[in-house]
C-alpha cells in the first residue's frame, strides 16, 4: 500500500511505502527569517509530516539540505543542532543549489523509517 501526505497540485509532502517514509522538499512557510529561521520552519514542518506518517526525527535515515547560498551553513546548522535528536543521527548531504523561489534559503529532503 502507498499512502500519500499533504497532497498537492504537483507533489506529495511525503510518500510512504514500504516501511519508509519519503519526504518531498520541505520550504520555508516564512520566508522573513534567515537561514537559521527558516530552518527552523522547515524542520517543525518535517516533525509534522512524520507524526502524520506514524514516525518521528529519531527514524530519519538520510536527510539532504539544500542551501541558496552555502555561506548560510553555519545559520542553518544552528537551527539543526536544536532540533537534531543526538542519539539517532541520520547520515546528510549539505550542498548549494539555486531554489525555485529566491526568497527561500533552504530546502530540505529525507527518508525515514516507520517503527516496527
Amino acid at each position: 500500500m502507498i499512502r500519500r501526505l499533504a497532497e498537492e497540485g504537483r507533489l506529495s509532502g511525503a510518500v510512504v511505502h514500504g516501511g519508509l517514509v519519503w519526504l518531498a522538499g520541505q520550504v520555508p512557510d516564512d520566508t522573513s527569517g534567515d537561514a537559521e529561521a527558516q530552518t527552523a520552519d522547515v524542520l517543525r514542518q518535517i516533525d509534522a509530516l512524520l507524526a502524520e506518517a506514524g514516525t518521528d526525527k529519531s527514524r530519519l535515515l538520510s536527510v539532504t539540505v539544500v542551501l541558496a547560498d552555502i555561506g548560510d551553513a553555519p545559520a542553518m546548522n544552528r537551527a539543526w543542532d536544536a532540533w537534531l535528536d543526538p542519539s539517532a543521527k541520520p547520515a546528510r548531504m549539505t550542498i548549494q543549489a539555486p531554489l525555485v523561489d529566491r526568497s527561500w534559503k533552504v530546502e530540505i529532503t529525507g527518508v525515514a523509517a516507520l517503527p516496527g
